[in-house]
């Protein structure tokens, strides 16, 4: 296996690692107050963008690693998009 590929699969693998703990917080507590919509959102598409570069160049250390985190991070966006509007829905109308 050559060096760049090696030094890109252990990229891949700690980046995702890394995102592991907090998403498995979140899906544990179902608590998502302290994450920015805005910040998850981008962070979403910034992944999902990735992964697309990764199919277009066949990079599999980039495909596998942002398949990975995309599902997790799709979930917990999904968490928090559901928590703003529950949270919209109860405040009072004035």
């Amino acid at each position: 296996m050559p060096l760049a590929e090696i030094v890109g699969s252990l990229a891949a693998f700690l980046t995702t690692a890394s995102f592991l703990p907090q998403a498995a917080k979140v899906l544990r507590t179902r608590e998502t107050g302290a994450i920015s919509l805005i910040m998850y959102s981008m962070f979403t598409a910034g992944v999902t963008l990735w992964g697309i570069y990764g199919v277009m160049t066949m990079q599999w250390s980039i495909i596998i690693a942002n398949a990975v985190t995309v599902v997790l991070a799709s979930i917990i966006l999904g968490m928090k998009v559901r928590a703003v509007f529950a949270d919209r829905a109860s405040r009072p109308k004035t």
